[in-house]
C-alpha cells in the first residue's frame, strides 16, 4: 500500500457540467436571491459577443449587472486592486467570472480584496483570509487552468515580476458552470497550450510528494482523457466529444492538484510567466518533458502508471516510465507547441529564474529534491536541447 494512511479532502465547489449547462446561470442566481452581480472577464471575450448569452438571461430575471474587463493574461496585482475598488463601489451580491484562468483567478482575488481591503499581496500564501469573501460563480471558456474548481489564485506582482499565490477554501467558487460548448471557439494554439497546462496539472499532482488517493484517481482519469483527446481538439475545434473530454479532464486535473500540489514544472513556468509575461500553458508544455526526464528515476512506477493511463503497454516499469516521457514530448510536438528558444528567454536571466523557481512554494513537492543549482541545470538543458533541435531543422 503506497499511499498516505490519512488525508483530508474538501471540494467546496458544486459542479454543473454538460452541454447547455450555461443556461443554468440565471436560475442559480435567482435561487440565491441575487439582485446585483459584477461580471469579471477580459477584453477579448467581452468583444467576442459571447457575453450577450449571459446578459440576456440576467436581464430577463431583472438581475442588474456591471462588467469588469480589465483583466490581463497572467493577471496583475493592479488588475485585482482595480476590480476590488469597483466591486467595493458596486457592492454586488455575487461575482461571476467568465473566461480562462486569468479572469477566474482575478475574480477570486477580487472576492477577497473587495471586502477585506488592502493590497492583494497582503493575502499571499495560506491562512491570510480571515474575513468574508464575495460569493463567486465561475464559468470557464477554456479547458486548461481548472481554476473554476480550485481554492487558489495566481497573481503577478507587477513591480517584482514575480508570481505569487493566494490559497484558502473560502476563495473557491460556490458553483462552477462547466459547458463544453463554450470552448468550441478556442483557436488551435490556445487549445494546445491550455490542454498541456491541464496535462501538467494531472501529471504533477499524481507525482507530487503531497499526492493522496482521491487526487490520484482524478489525476489518472484526467491523463487518460487529455492524452486521448487533445490532438483532435486542436485539429477539429468543433468536435464536441473531444471538447467535452478535454473540459472534464481539465476539471479532474484541477481537483487533483488542488488536493495534492504541483511541482517543478510549475515552479519554472511561473518564474518565466512572472519575468516575461509568457502564456502559462506554453511554459508548462515546454518544460514538462525535461522535468519528467529529470525526475524519472525518482517516480518510475508512477510514470509507468501514467503510460498505462495513456493506453500503452510495457514489459517493465522502467520501459513504461520511458514511454510516458516520450509520449508527452511527442504530443507537445504534434500539436505544434513552440521550442524553448522561441520564448525569448535570455541566458543572462537564468540565475534570477532559477532563484525564483527554487523559492516557489511548490518546489518542495517535486519528487526529486531541487535547489537553485538544479534549476540552473534545467534551464541549460532546455537551452541546449532547443539549440540542437534548431540545428537539426536547418540541416
Amino acid at each position: 500500500m503506497n499511499f498516505k494512511p490519512s488525508f483530508s479532502f474538501e471540494l467546496p465547489t458544486r459542479i454543473e457540467y454538460g452541454v447547455g449547462a450555461v443556461e443554468k446561470l440565471a436560475d442559480e442566481l435567482v435561487s440565491r436571491k441575487v439582485k446585483n452581480v459584477m461580471l469579471v472577464t477580459d477584453v477579448r471575450l467581452a468583444s467576442s459577443g459571447l457575453l450577450s448569452r449571459f446578459t440576456t438571461h440576467l436581464g430577463s430575471q431583472r438581475i442588474s449587472y456591471d462588467i469588469f474587463t480589465r483583466v490581463e493574461a497572467n493577471p496583475k496585482d493592479y488588475n485585482v486592486e482595480e476590480g476590488a475598488r469597483k466591486a467595493a463601489f458596486l457592492n454586488p451580491d455575487c461575482l461571476v467570472a467568465i473566461g480562462g484562468g486569468s479572469p477566474i483567478d482575478c475574480a477570486k482575488a477580487i472576492s477577497v480584496v473587495a471586502p477585506g481591503g488592502g493590497r492583494v499581496r497582503d493575502y499571499e500564501g495560506k491562512g491570510k483570509i480571515t474575513g468574508n469573501v464575495l460569493p463567486l460563480i465561475a464559468i470557464p471558456t477554456t479547458a486548461g487552468s481548472g481554476s473554476e474548481v480550485t481554492f487558489s489564485a495566481v497573481i503577478t506582482d507587477s513591480r517584482q515580476h514575480y508570481k505569487f499565490s493566494l490559497k484558502d477554501p473560502k476563495m473557491a467558487p460556490r458553483v462552477a458552470i462547466v459547458d463544453p460548448e463554450l470552448t468550441q471557439s478556442m483557436p488551435p494554439s490556445l487549445t494546445a497550450a491550455t490542454g498541456m497546462d491541464a496535462l501538467t496539472h494531472a501529471i504533477e499532482a499524481y507525482t507530487a510528494k503531497a499526492a493522496e488517493p482521491l487526487a490520484d484517481a482524478a489525476a489518472l482519469y484526467a491523463v487518460e482523457l487529455i492524452y486521448r483527446h487533445l490532438k483532435s481538439a486542436v485539429t477539429d475545434g468543433r468536435n464536441l466529444e473531444s471538447r467535452s473530454a478535454m473540459l472534464l479532464g481539465s476539471v479532474l486535473a484541477a481537483i487533483a492538484f488542488s488536493h495534492s500540489d504541483v511541482a517543478a514544472v510549475h515552479c519554472i513556468a511561473e518564474a518565466l510567466g512572472g519575468k516575461y509575461d509568457l502564456p502559462h500553458g506554453v511554459c508548462n508544455a515546454v518544460v514538462l518533458p525535461a522535468i519528467m526526464e529529470y525526475n524519472l528515476a525518482f517516480c518510475t512506477e508512477k510514470y509507468a502508471r501514467l503510460a498505462r493511463a495513456m493506453g500503452f503497454s510495457y514489459k517493465n516499469v522502467q520501459s513504461g516510465a520511458q514511454k510516458a516521457v516520450a509520449a508527452v514530448k511527442t504530443l507537445a510536438s504534434d500539436i505544434n507547441l513552440p521550442e524553448f528558444n522561441t520564448l525569448g528567454v535570455s541566458e543572462a536571466d537564468f540565475d534570477e529564474l532559477a532563484s525564483n523557481s527554487a523559492a516557489n512554494g511548490s518546489n518542495s513537492e517535486n519528487p526529486r529534491s531541487m535547489d537553485k543549482k538544479d534549476y540552473l541545470q534545467i534551464f541549460r538543458i532546455l537551452s541546449e536541447s532547443a539549440g540542437s533541435a534548431a540545428g537539426k531543422k536547418r540541416s
